[in-house]
């Protein structure tokens, strides 16, 4: 080894929240993986985890959180999960990667499949590539290029998704991101959630151009937004009118709003399905693993059976398989039982608190998620524009006085909360605890 690449000793690794911060933002940038994590919307430096066991968080100062992210869903069973832990440790002891099939592969797709009405899964690595992969299914199985997404509803950072409203229902889209080119953005129209008339005169303009509609199943990415009545049918009956698809993206809700996901609270009890399913979060039980999925002749056009081509080197990676197979096979009647007892007690100290301090207020649901959206308490949230006309000025002291007392929150006001079965009294006391600070700061903000 040569002078010049010998290995330095490296500098003593930081133990404040600050200075790590402050190291990451000189070898990454912004400092974070993912933009949520930057606290850009409400101020501070991001915390550092080191540690989590059932419903708790350690910071690398060694402060202790009750979780209320839970990684954004995957841990439906709370943090270090025994049986979760055992199958990883398994998996890790036969080997990280093999660039092969494995057994556990096709289980957890019998798992999904025996779950919801699909018959075919391919498995990839994140979200992002599920709702691309069904997007490029779409194009290919319909030969049309358009797709309708809605303002507000997140499905990845691929290009063609990262898509803004335009001046009109029918109008092309304008880039949402640099790097976004004008000719990606225009293959994407976006639509206000909720309107059922926009919709009706976006297929009426293109309907035959249209491969697609793209949905969150619940929007929770500009907070909760609760479908209205018969929207989702609506959708289902549209798409199919004009032969489109219906591309449902649970992937967060999947396995988490319900055992059936929101389908199984909108779709199953309606009597339909859409034609092809984007999961991810639970199913890998905390490793980065998601899906495709639908019905067979729409899933065999992929490749190595169809023209669709999509591939990935760590697809399927037997670590992930594990974690979401355990996830899965222990997310018992009693475990969404409680999460769904331990949702509702959330919600109701919450309101108490809000109501307490006189802070307006309204709660959107999706099944066992939630989110609180300030000033709106006379219509609610049906839409984006509704989520970014409430008064989220409120949302950073708030979240800064649950922080101090000992909760982690979605660092941003248009995020869910998640609770898991590890939720336990203890922590719930904690959280009740704290609210009321939380709630006092929140009344007194000012924009």
């Amino acid at each position: 080894m040569t002078a010049a690449s010998t290995p330095q000793a490296a500098n003593p690794a930081p133990t404040t929240n600050a200075a790590l911060y402050e190291a990451a933002r000189s070898v990454i940038p912004g400092g974070v993986n993912s933009p949520v994590r930057a606290f850009g919307s409400v101020g501070g430096d991001p915390v550092s985890m080191v540690r989590a066991s059932g419903p708790y968080l350690t910071d690398a100062e060694g402060r202790e959180y009750v979780d209320l992210v839970c990684s954004w869903g995957p841990m439906l069973l709370g943090h270090n999960h025994p049986a979760v832990v055992d199958a990883v440790h398994r998996a890790v002891d036969a080997g990280l990667s093999f660039g092969a099939s494995t057994p556990d592969e096709y289980r957890l797709a019998e798992l999904i499949a025996g779950t919801v009405p699909v018959e075919r899964v391919r498995m990839v690595s994140t979200g992002t590539e599920a709702t691309m992969t069904a997007i490029r299914l779409a194009r290919g199985a319909t030969g049309r290029n358009l797709i309708v997404k809605f303002a507000g509803c997140y499905h990845g950072h691929s290009d063609g998704l990262l898509a803004a409203a335009g001046s009109g229902v029918a109008t092309q889209s304008l880039p949402g991101s640099a790097g976004v080119t004008e000719a990606q953005a225009a293959e994407t129209l976006v639509v206000d959630y909720n309107d059922r008339a926009a919709l009706e005169e976006v297929f009426a303009a293109r309907g035959s151009e249209i491969a697609a509609v793209i949905t969150e199943a619940a929007p929770c990415n500009m907070g909760v937004v609760t479908p209205a009545e018969g929207f989702n049918a609506f959708l289902r009956q549209l798409t199919a009118r004009h032969g489109a698809l219906l591309i449902w993206d649970e992937v967060l809700t999947g396995f988490r709003a319900s055992d059936t996901g929101y389908w199984g609270l909108s779709g199953q009890p309606e009597g339909w399905a859409p034609d092809l399913w984007t999961f991810g979060k639970v199913i890998g039980g905390g490793m980065p693993t998601a899906a495709v999925a639908g019905r067979a002749e729409v899933m065999d056009l992929l490749a190595p059976l169809g023209p669709v081509y999509q591939a990935g080197t760590l697809s399927g990676n037997p670590v992930a398989m594990a974690a979401g197979l355990a996830t899965l096979q222990n997310a018992t009647a009693e475990v969404y039982g409680t999460i769904t007892r331990r949702s509702q007690q959330l919600e109701e100290l919450l309101v108490g608190a809000l109501t307490e301090a006189g802070v307006d207020h309204s709660i959107q649901r999706a099944g066992t998620l939630f989110s609180v959206a300030f000033g709106t308490s006379d219509g609610g949230v049906r839409n984006y524009a509704d989520a970014q006309g409430q008064e989220a000025f409120r949302y950073a002291p708030f979240f800064h006085a649950m922080l101090k007392h000992g909760v982690y929150l979605p660092p941003s006001v248009f995020e869910a909360w998640f609770v898991s079965s590890a939720h336990d009294d203890a922590a719930m006391d904690r959280i009740a605890k704290a609210l009321p600070h939380a709630a006092r700061a929140a009344a007194a903000a000012t924009a």
